[in-house]
């Protein structure tokens, strides 16, 4: 197979090949932005039901039509827009997102507070098809994994913390008071790079391809199709916990285990952080035969709560660093049209995460929640398969 050599971006060198570390961590903050704002209404569905005076399953609708959104929007957005500056439109992403969520903060008409996810889940699928390639193209060449990973912790971070935080704070004062602070976080972070990070172009018109063409390219598909499988494993346990932890019997509680994933996946992005650029391809077949490993130990060792804590935290380390690694891939084998192959990835998160919703609810009206592992380990099974046969064109040896 012919290799292509990147040129080293223009920004990279113009700042002296010095990583932009502080750029790099706003960008994190965003992608916590993004994470929190999206899974938020779960963990507050009974808080914001009783205080719109709806039912709980019109309260989950508010996740199901932000990823609708992003599905939606993001790969025309971002076809559309991908020979803009980077800068200029990361900036009025953010403040649409603002927009949009402030929206979902103060109005009490459901079919606004809709639209509003709606909209605020587009501007998420346009944001996080930028955020990696963004931070790529500012960072230089031989720190790109690293510059990857510092953007990625945003995501686990997200979990570990923005959500349950948010939680507390709806029951404790009011369910419209997370959603006021991931505003003014994301507004303050759009300050920041507005006045202190550097720009990069966008795509010039003659090197683009058609969003068709670009999901052609060697190895993109296969990289979705891991994406999508991946996160399946992931979303079917992680949305669906509590029934598991009840039929393990273990006396353990989401919110602690929860918890622990959460810390774990912020490990897992410093482990990725170490190894992503020099053995990418090791990295991500260990991740996820670890993570198949974990699924084993939460469906054999359901009954002891130390084997269900220490599966707890390996699948915590092996995922936390999936964002990063998936997206390496994805820019790398997207070569000049990375932003394009970046905008599939939260779309087939989304999708993931809809079907995963989907599944399990069909599988706990019949089995009880250790069905879940089983999920877990058969869909991180055929995850494993398609990095295997991915080797060549989808998955490089080095970044």
């Amino acid at each position: 197979m012919e290799t292509v050599t990147h040129a080293p971006s223009r920004i990279a060198t113009e700042t002296g090949r010095r990583l932009p570390i502080a750029t790099l961590i706003v960008l994190a903050s965003i992608g916590f932005v993004l994470v929190a704002m999206e899974t938020m209404p779960a963990g507050l569905l009974p808080v914001i039901a009783t205080g719109l005076r709806v039912s709980e399953g019109t309260v989950g609708l508010f996740v199901s039509m932000y990823a609708l959104g992003t599905v939606i929007v993001t790969i025309p957005a971002i076809s559309v827009t991908r020979a803009m500056r980077r800068k200029p439109l990361l900036l009025a992403s953010v403040a649409g997102l603002a927009l949009a969520n402030s929206a979902t903060a103060i109005s009490s008409d459901v079919t606004l507070l809709l639209i509003s996810r709606f909209v605020a889940g587009a501007f998420s699928g346009i944001i996080w098809g930028m955020l990696a390639a963004y931070g790529r193209k500012i960072s230089p060449p031989r720190h790109a994994g690293l510059a990857l990973s510092i953007v990625s912790t945003g995501a686990p971070v997200g979990f570990a913390l923005g959500t349950p935080l948010g939680s507390w704070l709806g029951a404790t004062f009011n369910w419209r008071l997370p959603f006021v602070g991931l505003t003014v976080v994301a507004l303050l972070a759009g300050v920041f790079i507005a006045l202190v990070s550097p720009d990069a172009e966008g795509q010039r018109g003659k090197s683009r391809l058609p969003v068709a063409r670009v999901f052609r390219i060697p190895g993109v598909a296969t990289i979705l199709a891991v994406i999508f499988t991946w996160m399946l494993a992931h979303n079917t346990i992680y949305t669906y916990i509590a029934p598991y932890l009840r039929a393990a019997g273990s006396g353990l509680t989401p919110d602690v285990q929860l918890f622990i994933f959460g810390v774990s996946s912020i490990a897992g992005i410093a482990v990725t952080g170490a190894f992503l650029d020099r053995h990418p391809r090791p990295l991500l077949h260990g991740s996820v035969a670890v993570f198949i490993a974990a699924g084993f130990v939460l469906l054999f060792g359901h009954a002891s709560p130390p084997a269900i804590i220490i599966a707890t935290v390996l699948w915590g380390l092996t995922f936390g660093g999936a964002a990063a690694q998936l997206q390496a891939a994805l820019t790398s084998a997207g070569g000049q049209d990375s932003d394009v192959a970046n905008s599939f990835l939260p779309v087939a998160f989304n999708i993931a995460i809809f079907v995963a919703g989907i599944l399990g609810a069909a599988l706990l009206t019949r089995f009880d929640g250790l069905v879940l592992p089983v999920v877990m380990i058969g869909c991180g099974a055929i995850t494993f398969l398609l990095t295997i046969y991915g080797r060549r064109s989808a998955f490089p040896s080095r970044l």
